[in-house]
């Protein structure tokens, strides 16, 4: 029984190492109440109540690893500003081992500020800079990522399109992690998937494989293994693993397809859900085991986190106690 499985793992103490590569940003929340019209344009004024930060991106990607029990090395780019040492100073706190992140003086420091009214989104004012990084700045991270490669059990790209997985540099990434027989699952982003030529699990959702393959759509079993062949040939992957919202996620190979159904009985907010199916899936491959059984886990994870609001976490107690309660 798989929950007896993760439970003997458990009890064993393993604390796999896994590095988190990818594009780190702050999500920062103006939280207050709107009751009235600004009269200098018909727009509400909202009275602040609240303001707080949290980390975004590749940085949520390893809050959810942390959460599960790993030991976490993240490195990817900030700016060098105000909001990088902010960053900085929550992944310390929180025990991320933060030593593989540069700065690059060229761009800020990605910031997402979203001003709620209650629990209602009036706007979101993203601070940005998506260009590549400097050739410089490119061998500077590799070189320093190869310390980082070899001490991890697994790695996970979680790319958000800002920058950092230039295709020269992503390759560069996945030759070295494939040198040393470490497996690189990745969050993809963007349109041009030869860049993770490699990589053992690619996950896109529904909408990412559709774009990626270059088909209409994604609207029956046939489409999608077709859509996902087409990436494997592209890439080499051994898997693509596709999540599908409500219907849940499918694994597909050269050889095989597997749909795990949803295992959400309510849903509230999907925001992060994809960084901690990620994170779920690396956690329990680096403690062994296979990628059916990882993803079965990682559809519970999925479950618990979309029951709450925001980009929240789990753990492996957590969904264990899920799957065992159904």
């Amino acid at each position: 029984m798989l929950s007896q499985k993760v439970r003997d793992l458990q009890q064993a103490g393993n604390r796999p190492n896994i590095l988190v590569i990818g594009d780190l940003m702050i999500d920062h929340y103006i939280v207050g109440e709107a009751n009235r019209l600004s009269p200098e344009a018909p727009v509400p004024v909202v009275n602040v109540r609240n303001e707080f930060i949290t980390p975004g991106g590749a940085a949520n990607v390893a809050q959810n690893l942390l959460s599960l029990g790993a030991g976490i090395t993240l490195g990817g780019v900030t700016g060098n500003d105000a909001d990088a040492d902010r960053l900085s100073d929550v992944l310390k706190k929180e025990g991320i081992d933060a030593s593989a992140i540069f700065k690059d003086a060229t761009r800020p420091t990605t910031v997402k500020t979203r001003v709620m009214a209650g629990s209602h989104q009036l706007v979101r004012v993203d601070r940005e800079t998506t260009h590549p990084l400097s050739a410089d700045l490119q061998k500077a991270f590799i070189a320093h990522a190869k310390n980082a490669i070899d001490a991890a059990d697994i790695i996970v790209f979680s790319d958000y399109n800002k920058g950092l997985f230039a295709p020269e540099l992503t390759q560069h990434l996945i030759e070295e992690a494939n040198r040393r027989d470490k497996k690189v699952i990745v969050d993809p982003k963007g349109l041009d998937y030869h860049k993770y030529k490699g990589a053992y699990i690619i996950k896109p959702n529904r909408k990412e494989l559709a774009e990626a393959a270059k088909t209409e759509r994604i609207s029956n079993v046939e489409q999608l293994q077709e859509a996902a062949r087409v990436i494997l040939k592209q890439t080499g992957a051994q898997y693509i693993v596709v999540t599908l919202s409500e219907q849940g996620m499918a694994i597909v190979s050269e050889l095989a397809y597997q749909l795990l159904p949803v295992k959400a009985t309510s849903v509230f907010d999907v925001t992060g859900a994809g960084d901690t199916v990620i994170a779920a899936m690396a956690y329990f491959m680096a403690q062994g085991l296979n990628i059916d059984e990882a993803c079965e886990l990682a559809n519970h994870a999925a479950a618990i986190v979309i029951r709450q609001a925001g980009s929240a976490v789990t753990t492996v107690e957590e969904i264990l106690q899920d799957m065992e309660s159904r």
